[in-house]
Parts: C-alpha cells; sequence; structure tokens
C-alpha cells in the first residue's frame, strides 16, 4: 500500500498496490503541475479521500487540487472504460520519498506525439536528488 497527503493534510490518497513506475508527462498541464502520476481505478485500487477543487480539461480528463494548499493532488478521467472504471491517477511526489524513490520514471510525451518514450534508465530518486 502507498499514501499521500497534500501538503496541508486536508487531502489524501491511498493505492492498494504499488505502482510499476512513475510516469511524466510533458503536455502543457503536467509539465507546470510537476506531477509524477501513479494509474490504477478510482474507488478500486486507488482511493482519494477529502474535498477537492477540479479543473476540467477538455472531455477527457480533470486535474484535482487541495482548495487550500493548492497542491496538485489527482488527475482523474472523465470516461469510463468497458468495465465501468474509471482512471484515477495520484500525485507520487506526495508520498513519502522512501516509499517511490526506487520506482523508474516512464516518460509520456503529451506535448507533441502522445507517445510512451523509451526509459533512460532514471528512477524517482533522480529526478528529486
Amino acid at each position: 500500500m502507498l499514501n499521500g497527503s497534500c501538503l496541508c493534510g486536508a487531502i489524501t490518497w491511498r493505492m492498494d498496490k504499488t505502482p510499476g513506475s512513475a510516469t511524466a508527462c510533458n503536455c502543457t498541464a503536467c509539465r507546470r503541475y510537476g506531477a509524477l502520476w501513479g494509474y490504477g481505478w478510482d474507488g478500486a485500487d486507488v482511493h482519494l479521500s477529502g474535498k477537492v477543487s477540479a479543473y476540467r480539461r477538455g472531455k477527457a480528463l480533470e486535474f484535482l487540487f487541495c482548495p487550500t494548499c493548492g497542491c496538485p493532488c489527482a488527475r482523474r478521467g472523465l470516461r469510463q472504460d468497458d468495465e465501468g472504471r474509471v482512471q484515477l491517477a495520484v500525485n507520487l511526489r506526495l508520498a513519502e520519498p522512501e516509499a517511490v524513490a526506487a520506482l523508474p520514471v516512464d516518460h509520456f510525451d503529451g506535448l507533441a506525439t502522445f507517445d510512451d518514450l523509451p526509459r533512460d534508465g532514471r528512477c524517482v530518486r533522480d529526478l528529486w536528488f
């Protein structure tokens, strides 16, 4: 299990599994937020608690923030998959560093190609220290 919280503690999240990687995206939103995303399914293996503010980005997703301290906490899909699930990605930067430090970083080109880029061998620890 992996836990995270915003700076003031009003928003918390829990992943029932440790993700296999952290995703760094360079889209116009994610590069500004500086988030590292860990993905799961809303209410199934990822749980978000607390009142959030949302910024809806088009028809596909919304970013969720703490209304008090402003931390970007999660990113939720606005469409259900074939099984009725909704994707929820939490900002792994809100977890304790030692809990996510060894996760490999996957780079996603959300700005130009919308493609996953090859891994370069870095992990979260390399981005923080």
